[in-house]
């Protein structure tokens, strides 16, 4: 029996045919390069150069090369222009040269543009192209693109750049589709990987290290601490390290002002005082800047030490200038020191100052800082 081939109906739907095209234009950008003393940049030799400035084209690193004495011999006589591409990578583009006529209010001279209009295939390995016999240097002495021993060169770079468009037809309706031509607003959120990261160490998912401050109990994750804080990265994981230790003691902190320094390591910027409320240490700002500053100093975080001694210098009240003033000479941080020291020498804020429990404390452990007080204010009073 014969086979029974299928049998094709002719669909009622409408045709549809798809199109599409290529478009080439070019991306311009354009350098103005000034040769200032051009009497004395001739006679440097046949085949020595001056370059301009780099200058970006359509993501391309371009300069021009100014030849007063010609690039060759047999171009001596004449000045030579030419473009370079000094960044990596290959590119197609025309280029222009144009000399400003300084007789005609900064007009370019037309009789004297030299155009390429096919494009030139630039590489960082290949040679420059423009102009060995741009324009005889006789000439250009006694025109009027030399003025007051100054010359100017235009050049005008013309990136190829190419572009599909896509068409479809329907019912012989043509719909043009150009997709670069649309636009498409998408909205993109915040970054949040600020609360995901604050929200892994408050939910102590993963959590591999607890650390015991006072009576309080941190959790937290070392590689992320690692990541952070050289200090932790050599005590986890450098030579002398235990990445297998569970459980660390620290001392020399208050509960607020370590788990104020976890907050800034996983977060990037300073907490809250509402989010400190850990114990019944007070978690004024100042406080927890002044202890976050030690704590920064402790586990060598760069930023968070600047970011704790510029919101200090803004702070600055005579009940605390005092305890600031010690801790700036202890950790050395010098501008802080100093606005400290201008701020107590003031004569309507020292008699605060001095009654504060941290000008007891500047007496006993610092005394060369009443010196430096001293001679402050002895300035300030010259003022």
């Amino acid at each position: 029996m014969a086979p029974k081939w299928p049998i094709f109906s002719k669909s009622k739907a409408n045709d549809k045919v798809l199109s599409s095209e290529s478009i080439y234009e070019t991306m311009n950008g354009s350098h103005v390069y000034k040769i200032k003393g051009f009497s004395l940049a001739k006679g440097i030799g046949v085949g020595k150069s001056m370059t301009s400035r780099r200058f970006t084209v359509c993501g391309h690193d371009w300069v021009i090369q100014f030849y007063p004495d010609g690039d060759t011999q047999d171009s001596q006589e004449y000045i030579s222009l030419y473009l370079k591409i000094v960044s990596p990578g290959e590119v197609r583009a025309t280029f222009e040269f144009k000399l400003l006529d300084q007789s005609e209010k900064g007009k370019y001279g037309v009789h004297r543009i030299s155009t390429v209009k096919s494009p030139t295939t630039f590489t960082t390995q290949g040679v420059a192209a423009g102009y060995a016999k741009y324009m005889k240097r006789s000439e250009l002495e006694s025109s009027s693109y030399l003025k007051d021993d100054c010359l100017s060169i235009h050049c005008t770079v013309g990136v190829v750049k190419t572009r599909d468009r896509i068409f479809q037809t329907i019912d012989e309706t043509v719909q043009t589709r150009a997709e670069e031509d649309k636009d498409y607003v998408i909205s993109v959120p915040p970054s949040d990987m600020i609360q995901n990261l604050k929200g892994l160490l408050e939910s102590e998912i993963g959590c591999d290290v607890t650390f015991q401050v006072s009576n309080e109990f941190f959790k937290a994750h070392k590689s992320i601490l690692a990541a952070r804080s050289p200090v932790f990265r050599a005590q986890f994981f450098g030579l002398v390290g235990n990445p297998g230790v569970e459980t660390v003691a620290i001392e020399e902190f208050e509960p607020f002002a370590f788990k104020a320094m976890l907050l800034f390591l996983y977060s990037d910027e300073l907490p809250e005082p509402y989010e400190l409320s850990v114990s019944k240490s007070p978690c004024t700002s100042t406080s927890i800047l002044q202890h976050l500053l030690v704590a920064a100093d402790r586990f060598d975080l760069p930023r968070l030490r600047l970011m704790c001694e510029a919101k200090l210098c803004k702070e600055i009240k005579a009940s605390t200038a005092a305890t600031t003033l010690a801790i700036a000479e202890r950790h050395q941080c010098l501008k802080l020191k100093t606005i400290c020291l201008k701020f107590a020498a003031k004569p309507e804020n020292l008699g605060g100052v001095m009654k504060s429990d941290g000008y007891a404390y500047l007496e006993k452990w610092y005394p060369s800082l009443l010196t430096d007080l001293l001679k402050t204010g002895a300035v300030v009073d010259k003022i």
